[in-house]
């Protein structure tokens, strides 16, 4: 059974809860670790209820439909078959038991394991030899062998090796010590007694422009203005929830809105809670970043967690209030969530936050307090069973059963801390995942990935620059010689720390694959391939890999900086755009108001842009030297449009920071959106030129969206999507020329930014897919450093991501999406190839699946560092058949010209070839299935 509106939401399948994937049990059958915490019998020796589901209803073409329905092809296929057609011999065990809680029953008991398995295609004659040499090893791989030992070296070049996975050597420690989070200590104020945070004080002129009430609607709403006490002893849900609900706002039964956005604001206090409290669409929870307030969960309390991102409806078969791949524009931040006093052993297992989201969203600094210990403590931090996501940053869980239970197609999550769990982090399925600066201290368990190895669900973990501390194991696997998927489990750790560990890695059965008690410099398990000679698979060491660049490294091996929220700030440091002459309203032509004002800003103030929509229609510059700051307002609009705009064959930039190329200074922008308002086929979006000292010029939660959504003009009543008759691109649906370029002396730092060429309607009842036809995405020309934390841009039609004679480039993890209309019509149209901007040429390609939009492209350029990517084909011309081929395009990451390119953690989705060189494809999709994506551990060009 599935939501009556999902057939008409048109980005993902969420007809069937297996192909979408519910992932609330965890995965087991398996052996006995070695604290003893899961027995050598399986958990559950029967199906549970959702064991018997075997068909799904139709449903729309979406993003993960052919999931159920991909062939084995291959009679090596068989045993995949086995465990995934036939639930009922999958063993898995419920992580999150349900009590009285009927909403999400059905959602409790579906399993994300049963995700299509793929049988390795790779025969290897040399599973656990000896320990094998750099040079040996690397002409073992060219003659296609697979090797491992318990420490295998793993090399491919003399230039830039296979793994470029070593210690960093700019930090004297020898060990990795991760950043502590930046967690605001709480004490015992007075309940809302002022700190000086500027975010509860200052003057609230915000409207929501596209809302049929701008005026009356309210953008900021204080929880004590509706009644909540924080007291510490009065029940603060309702009115709490009374403040997220005030409206007539996106909830059940609404999917998404645009049009009714809200920051919910908690002053410092202790906020008793006995049921969730709702997150409504395109809503930010902010806690006072001075003195964080608590939401402490009554002993009484009820329900999936204190905070519920997606709720399950009550008698809906395991379905959502929201599509969770579509669960946009969310934050929380700056809390204390204190589930201690919830007793231990009963039925629900209470969560802090149930975190099902899609892009756009992030958790920032909050630590989770849970009961430490105790017979039948299931309590956890985070509970994530879908998604497309997304950002976590600067969290700290203390205490707890599993304290993060993860289960998202791809994210993101840098500078966790965990403290006396039983499992530190379990992930219970993923295409891929990226882990920076994790430290995990005095838990029985650091990462659980495993599963049985018939039945990988995990497609791949980078870890890098972590550390575990009185942690007996570090991380439990099921990758094997001949684990199925074969691509499945991947695991690339660099700089990781397991002094703290007895054992550093372990397989489901307890056995010990690495040991610890050492600083682990690089390691992978996997697929690899080195340019130029032939795939192998490998389990154990690398060395031998080129330094990375001092520019891209900080105190713990990868520079990292938390958004900045100002809180250090008096509230007198902010100016209003809207106090500055600026309207806002969707209507005014606002260019010069924002000129002005930002001219006008004097050194340490920072420019506030209320909530609103702002027209642009000539090129705003941003001067480097005046080391501008810029927040938002809940993600405020910047509108481009104008006859300025129109012209693709002479683009010009909306934002220009910085006016020339390598000009120096600082700049910081936060909580923004920048978009068209009607076509806009000659805008870049925003020009990046300036030069600035490490870190110190960036974007955090800013976002590039074009179309589908109130003001736009390029909604589903315009540009609704047409594959039953062949055409080409509707001019008044074209986008952007570009949306974000890089240059060539330019640096900067960009955390949870998303490009998105919208593929769906959010505002228009009917939610439909939409034909928009936006030029290129993200192109980079910098020498460096640039680092991409978190990132995504989708559905451009040239290129989604362009490094072209870059250098010093580090990105982890981002993702991308082709079109879903391509090829009707095909990549080569509106936009003309300009050489000015390095585009893909067309022309010589003789099939439709050629003629596609490339995910990205690695040209000429060097030192490119990668550490986690998901490059996704889902349609071609809306239709699905070509996921369960793997041939909805021909390539999909292009590497030409470049030297010291490392890629690791590679996932591509039904692209015949996953990495294209010289215009062959040197691998293949067919040689690298894992759970749903084809995945290699590493690839490298020397």
């Amino acid at each position: 059974m599935f939501h009556p509106r999902q057939e008409k939401l048109g980005r993902y399948a969420e007809g069937s809860l297996l192909a979408s994937g519910p992932a609330i049990c965890a995965r087991r059958g398996q052996g006995s670790l070695a604290t003893g915490l899961h027995s050598s019998r399986p958990l559950l020796d029967k199906p549970n209820a959702a064991g018997d589901m075997a068909t799904v209803p139709y449903h729309e073409a979406r993003e993960n439909d052919g999931l159920l329905n991909e062939s084995a092809g291959a009679s090596e296929k068989g045993e995949a078959a086995k465990s995934w057609h036939n639930l009922k011999n999958v063993d898995i065990k419920c992580s999150s038991e349900v009590g009285d809680e009927g909403a999400w029953r059905a959602e409790q008991t579906a399993h994300r394991g049963d995700l299509k398995l793929e049988t390795r295609r790779l025969r290897n004659d040399y599973w656990r030899d000896e320990r094998i040499s750099l040079h040996y090893l690397f002409r073992l791989l060219k003659h296609s062998y697979f090797a491992s030992s318990t420490a295998i070296m793993v090399a491919l070049s003399a230039g830039a090796l296979l793994l470029t996975l070593r210690i960093l050597l700019s930090v004297t420690s020898s060990s990795a010590t991760p950043l502590p989070a930046p967690v605001a200590q709480t004490g015992s104020p007075e309940a809302g007694a002022a700190t000086g945070y500027w975010v509860s004080s200052i003057k609230r002129q915000g409207q929501a422009a596209f809302n049929d009430n701008p005026s009356g609607y309210k953008v900021f709403r204080n929880v004590k203005d509706y009644g909540a006490k924080g007291d510490g002893s009065t029940d603060d849900t309702q009115a709490i929830n009374n403040a997220i609900e005030d409206g007539s706002r996106c909830g059940i039964n609404c999917d998404s809105s645009t049009t009714t956005p809200a920051i919910v604001y908690f002053p410092p206090g202790t906020y008793i809670v006995s049921k969730p409290i709702i997150q409504y669409y395109y809503t930010q929870f902010i806690g006072d970043a001075n003195e964080l307030p608590t939401l402490k969960a009554a002993p009484s309390f009820k329900g999936m967690a204190v905070i519920d991102a997606d709720p399950y409806i009550d008698g809906g078969n395991g379905a959502n209030w929201y599509t969770n791949q579509n669960n946009f524009y969310r934050q929380v931040r700056n809390f204390v969530i204190d589930i201690t006093e919830v007793p231990l052993g009963q039925d629900t297992a209470t969560s802090g936050i149930h975190w099902q989201v899609g892009q756009a969203t992030s958790l920032q600094n909050i630590r989770f307090e849970m009961a430490k210990g105790g017979e039948g403590n299931k309590q956890k931090g985070i509970f994530m069973d879908n998604g497309s996501g997304g950002l976590m940053t600067d969290l700290v869980f203390n205490g707890g059963d599993q304290c993060a239970f993860f289960g998202n197609q791809q994210f993101t999550t840098r500078n966790l801390t965990f403290n006396s769990c039983n499992t530190a982090i379990f992930m219970n399925w993923n295409w891929l995942w990226t882990f920076k600066s994790i430290s995990i201290n005095d838990c029985k368990l650091g990462l659980d990935m495993a599963m049985q190895p018939t039945n990988q669900t995990v497609g791949s973990v980078v870890l890098i620059d972590s550390v575990f501390k009185n942690t007996p194991i570090g991380v439990n696997t099921s990758f094997s010689e001949n684990s199925i998927p074969a691509a499945g489990g991947t695991l690339v750790l660099d700089n990781v720390d397991f002094t703290g560990s007895k054992v550093a890695i372990q397989d489901y059965t307890g056995k010990e694959i690495l040991a610890g008690g050492k600083l682990v410099k690089a390691w992978a398990q996997g697929n690899g391939l080195a340019a130029g000679g032939t795939q192998g698979r490998v389990q154990g060491d690398i060395s031998g890999a080129p330094e990375k660049p001092a520019s891209l490294l900080g105190e713990n091996g990868f520079f990292e900086r938390a958004k900045p929220q100002y809180e250090n700030l008096p509230v007198e440091s902010f100016v209003s755009l809207k106090s500055a002459g600026a309207k806002g309203d969707g209507k005014t032509d606002d260019t010069d108001a924002i000129q002005k004002a930002i001219d006008g800003l004097q050194e340490g103030q920072v420019l506030y842009v209320d909530h609103g929509a702002y027209l642009v229609t000539k090129t705003i510059t941003i001067p480097a030297e005046k080391n501008i700051k810029i927040t938002g307002e809940i993600w405020p609009l910047f509108m481009v449009t104008g006859e300025f705009f129109s012209n693709m064959d002479d683009p010009k930039p909306a934002f220009q920071v910085g006016k020339q190329s390598g000009d120096k200074g600082t700049f910081e922008m936060s909580d923004c959106i920048i978009t068209t308002q009607g076509p806009a086929p000659g805008a870049i979006l925003m020009e990046w030129n300036i030069n600035a000292e490490q870190g110190a010029a960036g974007l955090w939660d800013t976002h590039f969206r074009i179309a589908g959504f109130a003001g736009t003009q390029l909604q589903s009543s315009d540009c609704k999507k047409n594959p039953n008759a062949t055409h080409g691109a509707d001019e008044k649906c074209i986008g952007s020329f570009m949306q974000l370029h890089i240059t060539k002396n330019a640096n900067g730092y960009f955390e949870n930014v998303w490009l998105w060429t919208a593929d769906h309607e959010l505002d228009q009842g009917d939610h439909g897919q939409i034909d928009i036809y936006n030029g290129r995405g993200m192109l980079v020309e910098s020498q460096g450093p640039v680092w991409l934390w978190g990132t995504a841009s989708e559905h451009s039609q040239l290129c989604q991501y362009q490094f072209q004679g870059a250098k010093d480039i580090f990105y982890g993890a981002i993702q991308t999406e082709t079109p879903y209309f391509q090829p009707n019509p095909d990549a080569s149209v509106p936009f003309k190839t300009n050489e000015k901007y390095f585009d893909p040429d067309f022309s010589k390609c003789t099939t439709e699946g050629c003629k596609s939009a490339w995910a990205v492209r690695i040209i000429d350029s060097s030192s490119i560092w990668s550490y986690g990517s998901g490059t996704y084909s889902f349609f071609r011309n809306y239709d699905q058949k070509c996921v369960s081929d793997q041939n909805c395009q021909e390539n999909i990451i292009q590497v030409d010209g470049s030297t010291n390119v490392n890629l690791f953690g590679v996932s591509t989705k039904a692209s015949v070839n996953m990495i294209t060189q010289n215009g062959q494809g040197v691998a293949k999709d067919e040689d690298n299935r894992s759970n749903f994506c084809a995945t290699l551990a590493i690839f490298a060009q020397g």
